[in-house]
């Protein structure tokens, strides 16, 4: 991206964090082989101050959507006092191929990693793992594809990913653990932030947009006024 592409993306500023529109197929940072990651660019973001922005959490490599960055020590430590407590409300919108038996509900299933020779590593559901917890609501369906909207309570790893298989939705294009989609990006978009930053004023909410490769899946579902609404 240029520099001008990478700050179009950004959602919110304010003097301690950004909220960025991370785009599908880039990962947050460069792996132990390197290539290209999103904070490659966020020199790009410094805005005249000293620091580069640093993620404050974290998106697999074909999530799209609401990404906080911490602009400075002091943000990224706020950042990350919201995170563990867990008072960052997420949302996310899911396109699967199925559609869960209630139209709302908790999943409530314990993750942990496991890993082997030949596939390498995943999560997996596994009473002996950390607790994990996401609330769901279906906002429309056609044909059996199913427009989830997610709210996970926890944050482990692959959560919602694993956690709408488990249940018979799996994510659309999701190569670990969903369905073939001729080519197409895995459908899991981080909707919204709301973070409480600082008590004397408004929580911060930033929203951000279905990704074009959403939109033939979101044009087909009918979700009524409820995804309108959000």
């Amino acid at each position: 991206m240029t520099p001008e592409e990478i700050r179009e993306r950004v959602l919110h500023r304010d003097g301690l964090i950004l909220i960025v529109d991370k785009p599908a197929g880039l990962p947050v940072h460069a792996g132990p082989d390197g290539g290209d990651s999103l904070e490659a660019y966020f020199d790009h973001l410094k805005y005249g101050i000293q620091h580069v922005p640093a993620l404050g959490h974290r998106l697999d490599r074909d999530t799209t959507g609401c990404l906080a960055l911490g602009r400075n020590p002091k943000g990224l430590k706020k950042l990350g006092k919201l995170f563990r407590e867990g008072l960052v409300e997420k949302t996310y919108w899911a396109i699967t191929q199925g559609v869960p038996k209630e139209p709302e509900g908790r999943i409530d299933l314990a993750l942990k990693k496991v890993s082997s020779k030949t596939t390498g590593w995943r999560m997996q559901v596994d009473g002996t793992g950390q607790e994990s917890v996401t609330d769901y609501r279906v906002l429309g369906e056609a044909d059996g594809t199913c427009l989830i909207e997610c709210f996970p309570r926890t944050g482990r790893t692959h959560q919602i990913r694993v956690h709408l298989a488990a249940i018979g939705c799996p994510i659309i294009g999701d190569p670990l653990y969903g369905t073939p989609s001729d080519g197409a990006p895995m459908q899991l978009h981080s909707r919204s932030l709301r973070l409480p930053l600082q008590q004397s004023k408004p929580p911060v909410y930033a929203e951000a947009p279905p990704p074009p490769h959403m939109t033939p899946y979101l044009e087909r579902i009918d979700t009524g006024s409820s995804a309108e609404a959000r």
